[in-house]
């Protein structure tokens, strides 16, 4: 059991560093020996773990946005006003951004770079976290809540969260879920001053 755990926090040690590699590097700028060299271990040892760079990317990019996933299916399960939900995915996923920043980028940066099968895996869990975002919103139509939008609005909504990454200081003037917060009131209720 030992052994296995040791293997365990092994691969996180190389997830972790990879994420940063990648982020601050990008996918073709990193290279196998800058991993290796990261995460001290020779290239056949971390090959042993990773198995391939690309595999790799996909694993650690993919993490957090399944992780989403799982939180979001959660959050449309749960009982309450589409409102009431939305402000809820508002907030953890701009929690996952903050604690999984540098995996995030990757998700929404470099995930085009990537080519084949892992590419269409990478864009099927992109796919599946804006399938809940879109039923909790047509729930909120069906419900009266919300009026029917087009389309490209679900677009806008996520790219409001998603690009976050581009400029979140996790330890900033405002919390992660206080972003998600304003982000959340902006979206529910736009930016008009009320009426006089």
């Amino acid at each position: 059991m030992a052994k296995r755990s040791v293997r365990n926090d092994q691969k996180e040690r190389i997830r972790r560093e990879a994420a940063q590699l990648f982020a601050r590097n990008g996918y073709h700028g990193t290279g196998v020996q800058a991993l290796s060299e990261a995460v001290g271990l020779g290239r056949g040892a971390l090959y042993h773990h990773i198995g391939s760079k690309e595999a790799l990317f996909e694993e650690v990019s993919r993490r957090p946005v399944q992780e989403m996933i799982a939180v979001g299916e959660a959050i449309v399960a749960e009982p309450g006003s589409a409102e009431e939900r939305i402000g809820l995915l508002c907030r953890a996923q701009m929690r996952t951004l903050a604690d999984h920043q540098a995996e995030w980028t990757l998700f929404q940066r470099d995930a085009m770079m990537i080519r084949g099968e892992v590419r269409e895996r990478i864009f099927a869990t992109r796919a599946r976290f804006e399938a809940i975002w879109r039923q909790l919103l047509e729930e909120g139509v069906a419900s009266g809540e919300f009026r029917r939008l087009d389309a490209v609005a679900l677009k806008g909504i996520l790219g409001m969260h998603n690009y976050a990454y581009l400029w979140l200081d996790p330890r900033g003037r405002l919390t992660p879920e206080e972003i998600g917060d304003i982000f959340c009131d902006v979206m529910l209720h736009g930016i008009r001053a009320p009426a006089r």
